[in-house]
């Protein structure tokens, strides 16, 4: 997300995968609203208003505001787990991929803060069975890190004891930049993304060549 609007590295129009062009602009305000106020404080005026259209406009591409959200998250969810995928079937060693891994999920979520906080903090607000199937997405998520992660242990790079439990911190810690980044601030998405790198590899306690620790 250089903005809120966006969902893909390199991608000239918001939420380009989403069409007519009215929903996806719904969408767009959809994003921007919830970000701003939270869900269950947004009304479908407000994103109406906010896409320069009548509330009329907004039930005939969406028949609910959480069917709206449940769009965003699936296409949130979906490039994360896509991202981290990337990461986990990537050439090289565990540690290089695990590095791959947070640095492009600490990206997306600081580079798209807006739609990550949507994504990982409006999950409750989903109806059960659009809840679900965000759950599994993220069970995705979380299987390819620790894919990752049992192959560092395996091949002796990593000391992980409790592979489930990491797996958690890792994504967790990740996700967090999405509430806290600052477009503004001093440090850029490729920087964090770079220093959350280092922090988890030296969390996993990555062992040089030598067998001494980071």
């Amino acid at each position: 997300m250089r903005t809120a609007e966006h969902t893909a590295d390199g991608e000239d129009t918001p939420w380009g995968e989403v069409t007519p062009e009215a929903a996806r602009k719904l969408l767009v305000a959809a994003v921007e609203a919830f970000a701003e106020r939270g869900y269950h404080a947004t009304t479908t005026r407000d994103i109406a208003g906010r896409a320069g259209m009548s509330p009329a406009a907004l039930y005939i591409h969406y028949k609910t505001k959480e069917e709206l959200l449940h769009r965003i998250s699936r296409i949130g969810h979906e490039r994360a787990l896509e991202l981290l995928t990337a990461a986990a079937d990537g050439e090289g060693t565990a540690a290089e991929r695990l590095a791959e891994a947070v640095r492009s999920f600490v990206r997306w979520h600081a580079g798209r803060h807006d739609t990550a906080r949507v994504v990982q903090y409006e999950l409750d607000a989903l109806g059960a069975e659009h809840r679900a199937e965000i759950v599994e997405l993220r069970r995705g998520s979380g299987a390819a890190v620790r894919r990752i992660l049992l192959d560092g242990v395996r091949d002796g790079e990593f000391d992980v004891p409790d592979v489930p439990g990491t797996t958690l911190a890792v994504l967790s810690l990740c996700i967090d930049v999405a509430r806290w980044f600052n477009a503004a601030g001093p440090r850029t998405p490729d920087e964090v993304g770079t220093l959350y790198a280092d922090l988890v590899l030296r969390m996993v306690s990555v062992r040089p060549p030598d067998g001494s620790r980071r």
